[in-house]
């Protein structure tokens, strides 16, 4: 086990290496000078040059990728090229956002997916199970941004129950934090759940069809209780898988819904880096992103460790 858990930490580490020598070098190929946009077309050739200096553009991009990842390493994501504001604060204000939308997504996804994905595969011979597999089937075909709109006008702009956008901190107006959190987070989360949901009957399916399931069952126990006393942890093995993915997705996919819910998350803040063309607060985002995404893949590892007994028995 203890060999697992430093090869699986080995990998995280050096994906992290990798991903952020990807993330250094795409930026650095982008055409423009990011002193000139910063300055303006009218700036002076000595006014852009002393800009670079400043920015420390003029220097080898070897050099610009140790300075760049050492900040990292330290917490200190650099100066934003054209707002002169410290990136580092602006990132971790959108962040506590951003997880807010993406956690109350996943806590949505999981309510949806665990229950209907598990009548799912036990009724899958029945029209209930059918008409959830279906209905299952609408949801995966339908974008987060446009559950979203259509979340807005039934419920905020038809029923007025909601609120159509904004943002309250949570320690200001709890109130008026959830009222504002719950739309968003349904437009994530009730697409995400959709396909979680063909996933978690996947694996029920899966389990239903073990012979110890079968023997179970021959003990006496109603299906529900075979299932649930023994079938659900081992299903739940490939559904960590998923869900890990899913956690990925949904921090991509609220880039979009902050946009239609005029929510400050991180997503906005990355949108609105590319419409300045201010490279390093985009480069600093995107490599958030990318830990976020490495770190959830490195947890589901050692959930398959906690999961399955035989992980921790291998070599």
């Amino acid at each position: 086990m203890i060999l697992r858990l430093i090869e699986r930490t080995g990998v995280f580490l050096v994906s992290l290496v990798v991903s952020s020598v990807l993330v250094f070098a795409f930026m650095a190929v982008l055409p423009g000078d990011p002193a000139r946009v910063a300055l303006g077309v009218n700036a002076s050739d000595e006014a852009v040059a002393e800009l670079r200096r400043q920015f420390g553009l003029d220097r080898s991009l070897p050099t610009q990728y140790f300075d760049w990842l050492g900040g990292l390493l330290r917490g200190d994501l650099g100066t934003s090229y054209v707002s002169k504001a410290a990136i580092g604060p602006q990132v971790f204000d959108r962040l506590q956002v951003t997880l807010w939308l993406v956690v109350a997504g996943m806590i949505i996804a999981l309510v949806v997916a665990a229950p209907a994905g598990t009548v799912m595969a036990a009724r899958h011979r029945k029209i209930s199970g059918l008409a959830l597999s279906a209905f299952s089937q609408v949801g995966v075909a339908v974008p987060a941004f446009l559950a979203g709109i259509l979340l807005i006008v039934v419920f905020a702009v038809r029923l007025g129950w909601l609120p159509a956008n904004g943002w309250t901190p949570p320690a200001q107006d709890p109130a008026m934090f959830l009222k504002q959190l719950i739309l968003p987070a349904l437009s994530l989360g009730l697409v995400q759940g959709a396909v979680l949901t063909r996933y978690v009957r996947s694996a029920v399916l899966e389990v239903l069809r073990e012979d110890y399931l079968r023997t179970a069952r021959a003990k006496g126990l109603r299906p529900f209780q075979a299932l649930w006393r023994h079938g659900l942890r081992n299903a739940a093995v490939p559904v960590v898988t998923v869900l890990g993915l899913q956690l990925a997705t949904l921090l991509i996919g609220a880039v979009v819904v902050e946009r239609v819910f005029v929510i400050p998350g991180l997503g906005s803040l990355l949108l609105d880096g590319v419409s300045n063309r201010d490279l390093l607060l985009v480069q600093d985002v995107v490599m958030v992103l990318v830990i976020a995404v490495l770190l959830v893949n490195f947890v589901v590892d050692l959930l398959y460790v906690a999961l399955d007994p035989r992980l921790r028995t291998a070599s």
